[in-house]
């Protein structure tokens, strides 16, 4: 059966326990405090649902991840960054990144990015959890990406591009910069052409259980503001 999470409750089902039907459902209910989305990476999971439905926590099997060392970076898209056509800033502008990731799209009705999604993630900014990559095309933002970088790892949450490769610029300068800073893993969440191409591919949930396990209580040596 699925489990309902009670607002007074930080407790999360096992990875081990984890429901391998519906694709990765876990369980249901709860609140987005910044508490309850802390324990809930930390086991592993991340909301996702949409307006209208209940709190829906996933935790799909296999996980996509990228490893920064496996990053796959084409001949074009590193041309592109050589010639400096955008520049790419840290944490400048989050509400503007997260606002932009949570505007319409060409290929889907509505988003999942809620009002109660944004406010929890600008909390989780607050209190440097939550992170911002932002692209520019000269002072106009163009692009960006988001997510939270918790002890060696960094869990990717949306990104969004308002110009030809913007967000691709983007993820590469932050794979880098976190490989940098010694980072040993991104989780992508689910699977995408977009992020296949990068060099993202899936680990079972165990294995990802074991990166969580080792890396969590190891900060990096990150310097967000650039």
């Amino acid at each position: 059966m699925l489990t309902w999470l009670q607002r007074d409750s930080l407790d999360f089902p096992p990875l081990e326990k984890a429901l391998r039907e519906p694709d990765g459902l876990l369980a249901a209910g709860g609140d987005l405090s910044a508490e309850r989305l802390i324990a809930a990476y930390r086991h592993g999971c991340f909301p996702w649902f949409s307006e209208g439905q209940p709190l829906l926590w996933w935790s799909p099997d296999p996980r996509t991840v990228l490893f920064p060392e496996e990053f796959h970076l084409s001949r074009s898209l590193a041309k592109l960054i050589r010639q400096q056509h955008y520049r790419v800033t840290f944490d400048q502008d989050f509400a503007a990144v997260i606002a932009g990731c949570a505007g319409p799209r060409d290929y889907a009705d509505g988003t999942w990015i809620t009002a109660s999604m944004r406010d929890a993630y600008l909390d989780l900014h607050e209190r440097g959890l939550a992170h911002s990559v932002e692209v520019w095309l000269g002072e106009e933002l163009v692009g960006g990406l988001y997510g939270l970088a918790m002890g060696r790892l960094f869990f990717g949450e949306s990104m969004f591009s308002r110009a030809d490769n913007a967000s691709k610029v983007g993820f590469a300068t932050l794979v880098g910069q976190l490989r940098d800073w010694g980072f040993v893993l991104i989780d992508c969440q689910m699977p995408t052409r977009h992020l296949h191409s990068f060099g993202a591919r899936p680990i079972a949930r165990r294995d990802f259980a074991t990166y969580l396990e080792r890396y969590l209580g190891q900060p990096g040596a990150s310097h967000w503001q650039r």
